[in-house]
């Protein structure tokens, strides 16, 4: 086996190989310091460039204008489910919420325990195989907000057309697909991310907010779970997770190194192709998701049976391939090909596919 096996795992997952290198020729001296990044106050200087340049970079490759803030929190993205209500819900006022999986389902129950929280449409009888159409939902253009999950990791569907919700402001969960493909911030109010998928390394959750949206946080509010708190003190109102934020500048400066969002989507638009035309070629393989909303970042589906999906995984792994089964909820095989996953991976799993399947088929 090579040195480096292909992880597809769905989080924490693949980072890019170079990242690793240069963080671990930076681990112990960073910049000529003469001690390591983790020894460091984040008061310090060199620490508070480190995240000045991060902010820069992220918005220079998602175009990210002015009025709109970038913070870097903690509590992962299942953090935000609380936070986005408790800012943003007025107490008179209720959001609408899209459920088209397992965490968007989590957000909607979470969101739920601090205010009035409204079901717009949910494709959970489907088995979350699919995204609502246009026409399955009527959105309130009183809601203080919509939500969504761009992207749903353990069923393997993706928002291809974002909801259009006018005045109200869209906020979206983008943790497994989060600078996938190029972005248009001004379609939405908020955006979180963990960063763990897509992005970098766990313990760091990206959240970007627009300006106005600041005036709901209300004063009572815990610092903590304040969004005013951490945009003051430029994400540095307690000791924020700086190795995390220094990964993630790593990963961002290499997608400037790809040429940016929009051939990232094409390269993952390939990737995803290559899996999806095995699936399509026979009956062995059996894709979760319908085809209009399979997602790029998370290849879903099924072979004959349990036992047969139990030798796959356990087979591919012999080969180099790692992390491959399904979510212990719905089973299945899984492949999770965010940014930094190879396509020489994606190569791998495919001739492996076509022999699974010429010897078991």
């Amino acid at each position: 086996m090579p040195d480096r096996i292909y992880n597809f795992a769905a989080g924490p997952a693949a980072l890019p190989l170079s990242v690793l290198e240069e963080a671990q020729s930076e681990f112990t001296n960073i910049n000529d310091s003469g001690m390591s990044l983790l020894e460091m106050s984040h008061r310090s200087q060199p620490v508070e460039s480190i995240m000045s340049e991060a902010e820069s970079d992220i918005r220079e490759v998602g175009n990210i204008p002015e009025n709109y803030h970038i913070l870097f929190l903690q509590g992962g993205a299942s953090q935000q489910f609380s936070m986005v209500p408790m800012n943003l819900l007025s107490s008179d006022g209720h959001a609408e919420h899209i459920v088209t999986g397992h965490f968007a389902k989590l957000a909607y129950q979470d969101a739920q325990k601090i205010g009035d929280i409204h079901l717009a449409a949910s494709t959970e009888e489907d088995k979350f195989s699919r995204i609502p159409t246009a026409d399955e939902y009527k959105l309130d253009p009183a809601a203080d907000y919509v939500h969504i999950t761009t992207n749903n990791t353990i069923f393997g569907t993706e928002w291809k057309t974002i909801p259009k919700t006018g005045d109200v402001p869209l906020v979206a969960d983008t943790s497994s697909n989060m600078f996938s493909k190029p972005i248009d911030i001004q379609d939405y109010g908020l955006i979180y991310a963990g960063a763990q998928k897509n992005l970098g390394a766990a313990g760091v959750t990206l959240v970007i907010i627009r300006e106005d949206l600041l005036k709901r946080s209300p004063d009572i509010l815990p610092s903590m779970f304040n969004y005013n708190q951490h945009v003051k003190s430029k994400s540095a109102y307690n000791t924020p997770p700086v190795f995390g934020i220094y990964i993630l500048g790593l990963v961002i400066k290499w997608l400037k190194g790809q040429g940016g969002l929009k051939n990232m989507d094409r390269i993952n638009t390939q990737k995803a192709s290559l899996i999806y035309d095995v699936i399509d070629s026979t009956d062995f393989y059996r894709g979760h998701a319908t085809k209009s909303d399979r997602s790029n970042m998370n290849v879903t589906f099924n072979l004959p049976t349990s036992d047969l999906e139990a030798k796959f995984a356990d087979s591919a792994a012999s080969h180099g391939m790692v992390e491959i089964k399904g979510h212990r909820s719905v089973g299945g095989i899984r492949a999770s090909i965010y940014n930094a996953f190879p396509i020489e991976g994606v190569e791998r799993l495919t001739d492996f596919m076509k022999a699974f399947e010429k010897s078991h088929g």
